[in-house]
């Protein structure tokens, strides 16, 4: 093992792992220093719903025998309505895939130091040039990116970090087996993924089910402590009481079983990236953040953002003259804006006025869905005025009036 590489990488998460792939694969000295101990990797850090999409596959390579289960469909249900949508989907064995990551960007070159807790960066002239870990190790680089999400130990203290408390979204989710898929009166879940707005079950935020196989799935739920939830939330409930009620009232999970080992807890942050970069250094995948405001999916966009970020260091280390400074850097947050999360800020504003409606909007809004075509849903996800103007009506004017107060008053929401 060296001690000096071209890029060094703190975490091996999904955007550390592509990122070291793709620079690797460009036959880059990398290094990627992880937490978690190599024979435990990642039991601390298996934490994602892990749903995906075919383009996400195919973009990466990633092999089917890290796929759980392939999906046809994506449900959207509200407390007493559901919307079908016919989506190629997959349900990752999260922890298989990660391994994958790991062992692929390997077989191309790229090291791992695991069980190597990153404590913060080598400065010199101001500048980064390495990274210290477990106390008084030392190991250095050309570029240093943090990929150790909201932990950011290096971005926090470099000024990139921008992490608002506020905005810091919890989820939890269990594998159960003994789910009734196909329940009269619900929509078939069989080879689906299912998202439920129903503020009785995730107050401000959004619950699912992921079909993984027989009577298996996975089943969680997410929300953000902010005023949205606030508006809803029953008195001294935790996250946990929630996913407790949702089991106790849904006779689709009346006989669920949980799965032994299959308990995961989570945590990211929903808002506008702020600095993403400075001298030799960038930001990538949750410690962004990175995470879709609107439906939560976070690994493709993670992934990206790691894959941006080789774009970026090999158009600076390629040109044997010419420096990683922030102004040569300044083309990862371009490729960011551009590839990874376009419309970023129409897209938060949307994830806001969703969870501020009521549960009997999310009934209207699975009407409206089913009577118009397909391409609505589509297109208002990527933000088009005209696709949610569809989707609004006049008895909507109240809400929206509430909506600008609260987006004019930061006091009363960030």
């Amino acid at each position: 093992m060296n001690d000096r590489y071209d890029v060094v990488i703190a975490g091996a998460g999904p955007a550390g792992a592509q990122c070291a792939r793709d620079l690797a694969a460009r036959g880059y000295d990398v290094v990627v220093l992880e937490t978690e101990a190599e024979d435990e990797f990642p039991r601390q850090s298996n934490k994602s719903t892990a749903g995906t999409f075919p383009s996400m596959m195919a973009s990466f390579g990633i092999p089917d025998d890290v796929v759980m289960q392939y999906t046809d469909s994506v449900v959207l249900e509200s407390p007493t309505d559901f919307y079908v949508k016919e989506q190629p989907g997959a349900v990752l064995e999260f922890a298989d895939f990660k391994r994958f990551l790991v062992e692929d960007s390997r077989a191309d070159g790229a090291a791992y130091l695991f069980d190597a807790r990153v404590t913060g960066p080598i400065m010199d002239n101001g500048e980064i040039v390495g990274v210290r870990y477990n106390g008084d190790e030392e190991v250095y680089g050309e570029i240093v990116i943090d990929a150790t999400g909201p932990a950011a130990p290096l971005a926090k203290e470099l000024g990139v970090s921008d992490l608002k408390r506020e905005n810091h979204a919890i989820g939890i989710e269990y594998e159960f087996e003994g789910i009734e898929v196909d329940r009269p009166g619900y929509a078939d879940l069989h080879d689906a993924m299912m998202l439920r707005l129903d503020h009785q079950i995730a107050p401000g935020g959004y619950s699912w089910i992921f079909h993984t196989g027989e009577d298996t799935a996975k089943v969680g739920l997410c929300y953000i402590q902010n005023g949205y939830h606030s508006r809803y939330a029953k008195e001294s409930f935790t996250i946990d009481d929630y996913l407790e009620h949702w089991l106790e009232t849904d006779p689709r999970l009346a006989s669920a079983e949980p799965i032994e080992g299959k308990q995961h807890r989570g945590s990211a942050h929903i808002q506008m990236p702020g600095q993403m970069h400075t001298d030799r250094f960038m930001a990538i995948g949750d410690t962004v953040p990175t995470v879709d405001p609107l439906w939560g999916e976070g690994i493709n966009k993670c992934m990206q953002s790691g894959r941006m970020a080789a774009a970026t260091a090999d158009s600076c280390l390629k040109h044997g003259g010419l420096e990683p400074t922030a102004d040569n850097l300044e083309v990862y947050d371009t490729l960011w804006h551009r590839e990874v999360a376009p419309n970023m800020k129409n897209r938060l504003l949307m994830t806001k006025l969703l969870y501020l409606a009521e549960d009997d909007r999310y009934d209207r809004l699975m009407a409206d869905l089913n009577r118009l075509d397909d391409d609505t849903l589509a297109k208002a996800n990527k933000g088009d005025p005209v696709a949610i103007a569809k989707l609004l009506h006049v008895e909507d004017l109240p809400m929206l009036a509430e909506f600008g107060k609260r987006e004019l008053r930061p006091d009363i929401l960030s």
